[in-house]
């Protein structure tokens, strides 16, 4: 169900099923981002070295031809101490049973504690790239130097 409230013709439309009622519903935050946060499903304590998959209670029904990037908030490692596992999870429209939830894979570096409804990652929907073909041949272009090259002088 869509509440219709700030819709324009050109919004894109998700289905989405939330894990419970004690999950935060999805919201932009106007006027800094077109991300959206993503928050911790559940509370869990995490010693440094452990893994972790982290729920995000969500599960959606993306539009045909989108995927959602998710990665780390700003704020994630200084706030939490921990890391993306897969430093960007990738999540197409295929993806979209019910039994089909978002996580967030996280390696702790130092002891930490996270909250239900703590921000700890947030995604964008982004086309899917349009098929590539290569053609082979030798580069002519100017020399740049390499990788690593940038910001030497």
């Amino acid at each position: 169900m869509f509440s219709g409230k700030g819709e324009k013709m050109s919004d894109i439309k998700i289905e989405i099923q939330y894990l419970n009622d004690g999950v935060e519903r999805l919201r932009y935050i106007d006027g800094k981002s077109d991300w959206i946060d993503l928050r911790a499903a559940e509370n869990i304590t995490l010693k440094a070295g452990e893994f972790k998959l982290v729920p995000l209670g969500v599960a959606m029904k993306l539009p045909e031809g989108y995927e959602a990037h998710i990665v780390p908030r700003s704020s994630t490692f200084r706030n939490f101490g921990i890391i993306q596992t897969n430093h960007m999870g990738v999540i197409d429209e295929s993806y979209c049973g019910p039994d089909d939830w978002w996580y967030m894979p996280v390696y702790a570096v130092r002891d930490t504690e996270i909250h239900l409804n703590d921000r700890i990652c947030q995604f964008r929907l982004m086309k899917h790239q349009p098929r590539v073909c290569f053609k082979e041949t030798t580069l002519e272009g100017e020399d740049r130097g390499g990788f690593g090259s940038t910001g030497k002088n």
